[in-house]
């Protein structure tokens, strides 16, 4: 761990809430923005060079812990040295907040994750106590709600820890991101199984899925709301989806696949995450409506890395590009303010007095946005 602090940083682009600034910042003994200002710093410090900097970002949503883990089919990897491979991606990634997407229940299409709940979230916390971690780790739990083990892992998951976010999750083929079920029939193929045998497989699950979401879901809404554990939803693809759970309380929606679900998202007040892959690659992978589509219609609130966490900030600096109408601090804010907020996370997300000390410089390679320096509380991660 690097154990330099930050004191002062000048000749820097501060990239704040309204406006993006010359000037300079100071971190006090407690790790938080001191002072910012234009023009010179009042005491020399770190120069920047004309670098931008920006708040550490924050992202609610990555499933990237499980390619460190599940490295190949069939192989688990030493669990500290997945936690801390993945940590330092993160970190390097310029991303100062992560919610581990840790799955609770088991997803026979998603391979063995949710067994492993809680052995990772072990180490996690362990490797935090012994200050082994980059960035500040909190939890996903991403319940999957057809499982038949869903409601028992989750009880004793908050029993032990609360989470910081829970999302209800439905795979089940003929819903949501599968609602067409010749997609579910490709993506299912990519574990190598015969086509009679998936077709099979995916009419078995399609009865028990049905019932035991129907019976898991406000069981778990109710344990959330018991301990004030924001909710989000996954794959909202009717305004009926979305219809129910503004009715539940439901404050995000995680990749809403259509253009439909995610503006009757912004009718109900609900919160729309994004991939920032999607926003990267002109589209979707699984031929849902595009990113960009959605930053367009004013439906994007926050980005999400989902299973690149570079994509994070690439994204975040491609937004005012690929939308002009988009300014770089409202694009920033994408990939931090608005989702600290959305959890409740009032402390970081933003280049002001008083907040934590959370930073990022950036170098622009041409119009790619590179990691140089990336601080917490003041502190050099990387």
């Amino acid at each position: 761990m690097m154990a330099d602090t930050l004191a002062t940083a000048e000749n820097a682009f501060l990239v704040l809430a309204d406006r993006v600034q010359h000037g300079w910042l100071t971190v006090g003994d407690d790790g938080r923005i001191a002072a910012i200002g234009e023009g010179r710093a009042p005491e020399r410090g770190a120069n920047l060079n004309g670098d931008t900097l920006i708040p550490g970002l924050v992202e609610l949503h990555t499933d990237h812990l499980e390619s460190h883990y599940y490295p190949r089919p069939a192989v688990r990897w030493h669990k500290l040295g997945a936690v801390l491979a993945y940590d330092a991606q993160i970190a390097a990634s310029g991303i100062t907040t992560v919610f581990d997407s840790l799955r609770a229940g088991t997803d026979e299409d998603g391979g063995d994750a949710g067994a492993d709940l809680f052995e990772l979230a072990k180490t996690i916390e362990q490797a935090a106590e012994q200050d082994l971690l980059r960035a500040s780790h909190i939890t996903h739990l991403r319940c999957e709600m057809p499982a038949d083990d869903v409601m028992n892992a989750v009880k004793r998951f908050v029993a032990h820890r609360l989470p910081g976010l829970m999302s209800l999750m439905d795979h089940t083929p003929g819903q949501r991101q599968f609602r067409d079920l010749d997609k579910y029939l490709i993506y299912a193929r990519k574990t190598g199984k015969e086509a009679a045998e998936v077709r099979e497989r995916a009419r078995e699950r399609m009865r028990q899925g049905t019932a035991r979401a129907q019976a898991s879901r406000p069981a778990l809404i109710r344990l959330a709301q018991e301990h004030g554990v924001p909710l989000a939803s996954h794959d909202d693809t009717t305004a009926d989806d979305v219809a129910q759970a503004a009715e539940e309380g439901i404050a995000l929606s995680e990749f809403p696949t259509t253009m439909e679900a995610a503006s009757a998202c912004h009718e109900n007040g609900i919160t729309v995450v994004v991939g920032a892959p999607n926003l990267l690659r002109g589209g979707s992978h699984s031929g849902n409506v595009s990113a960009e589509a959605l930053a367009r219609a004013g439906l994007l609130d926050i980005l999400s890395s989902d299973y690149i966490p570079g994509s994070l900030l690439m994204a975040a600096f491609a937004l005012p590009q690929r939308v002009p109408a988009i300014t770089l601090p409202d694009a920033i804010a994408t990939v931090t303010r608005n989702p600290a907020r959305a959890v409740h996370l009032r402390d970081r997300g933003e280049i002001a007095p008083g907040m934590r000390a959370d930073l990022v410089r950036v170098h622009m390679a041409g119009a790619l946005p590179v990691v140089r320096q990336v601080w917490r509380g003041g502190r050099r991660i990387a």
